[in-house]
């Protein structure tokens, strides 16, 4: 194969302008080339350069148009905020980098405006200039909305902590208002039953009467003492003067009367219910057993007969006819008597 001879070396000069497309002069001396077919086959193993396709030089031109756009965007931004004028660059396109890339991997260049980045219809309806402007627009509307939330949560958050506070209030009134509903209620009943309690007393007051009359209670029942062969006293004694009336406390029958030891001249009067009063100490009896008598007969008078230290009627109330006595003062408050 033939080849041509070297080219002889030029001088070096160097250039002040740069244009694209033309010579370098300070590249040199060059060798020309005749491609054969062993220097055409590929090498194994090693890359390959991907065929460069029709628009590929148009498709890298855009993508680096863009880059610059961004940059040069940028740029002018910062100049706008530093108070600087922008500055002109004019960048040429480099024609080599498509061939760098397949038609795969080869992006695709976007006609939108960088100023128009991120805007909706919406934002260019509303008249917003630029990204910058439609994004700090719709952050102020995201501001506001969540306020308005904010506000409509607090205010229905108020009102239900103010239907809480009626309603605990009404139920506190409510429950009050029964409270004293009831409060009122059982007053009304406890004076009812008092009230219906001391007509049944006055009643019974009708039928029963004191034992005696001008009297004087000198010792109670349950009392303590070595007078009493009991070590207590098992009666209600009335201090009156010697030959004072005794009557019958109610309706009943004479079942005992004469003397009795300790008791001196003593009387049994045993009522319908099967109850025995026992009248002691009494100076004369005027009744006889198996006598019938009524509420307020006399039946006797007040003595000193028996172990006394003075004139008085001992009373002793027997319910059944038991032999152990009960409380003769309740007893006779029972029956509706003021002793």
């Amino acid at each position: 194969m033939a080849s041509n001879p070297p080219a002889p070396e030029a001088p070096f000069k160097p250039s002040d302008t740069f244009a694209y497309g033309a010579g370098r002069t300070d590249e040199g001396p060059f060798e020309e080339w005749n491609p054969t077919a062993d220097s055409l086959r590929p090498v194994r193993g090693r890359h390959r350069v991907s065929k460069q396709r029709g628009g590929g030089l148009a498709r890298s031109s855009t993508v680096l148009g863009v880059g610059v756009i961004a940059a040069v965007g940028a740029g002018g931004m910062a100049s706008a905020q530093t108070g600087k004028p922008p500055v002109s660059i004019s960048v040429p396109d480099l024609p080599n980098v498509g061939s760098l890339l397949s038609e795969e991997e080869t992006p695709q260049g976007s006609s939108t405006p960088l100023s128009s980045i991120g805007m909706t219809t919406a934002d260019t309806e509303q008249g917003a200039a630029d990204a910058g402007e439609a994004l700090r627009a719709r952050i102020m509307a995201q501001v506001e909305q969540q306020q308005d939330q904010a506000e409509t949560k607090a205010a229905a958050e108020a009102v239900a902590a103010a239907e809480k506070q009626a309603a605990d209030a009404a139920a506190k009134a409510e429950k009050e208002a029964r409270a004293k509903a009831e409060a009122a209620k059982k007053k009304a009943e406890e004076e009812a039953a008092k009230k219906a309690e001391a007509e049944r007393l006055a009643e019974l007051a009708k039928q029963y009467a004191l034992p005696t009359s001008s009297y004087t209670l000198s010792s109670t029942f349950g009392q303590a003492g070595a007078y009493w062969s009991s070590g207590y006293h098992t009666g209600l004694d009335f201090a009156a003067p010697t030959g004072t009336l005794l009557k019958a406390v109610h309706t009943g029958t004479i079942t005992s009367a004469g003397y009795d030891g300790s008791y001196g001249y003593k009387t049994v009067l045993t009522l319908d219910d099967g109850t025995e009063l026992w009248y002691a100490h009494q100076s004369s009896i005027s009744v006889s057993v198996g006598q019938k008598v009524n509420t307020g007969d006399v039946i006797g008078r007040v003595g000193a007969t028996g172990n006394v230290t003075g004139a008085h009627l001992h009373l002793e109330v027997h319910p059944g006819g038991s032999t152990s006595g009960i409380d003769p003062l309740a007893w006779l408050q029972g029956k509706g008597l003021s002793v």
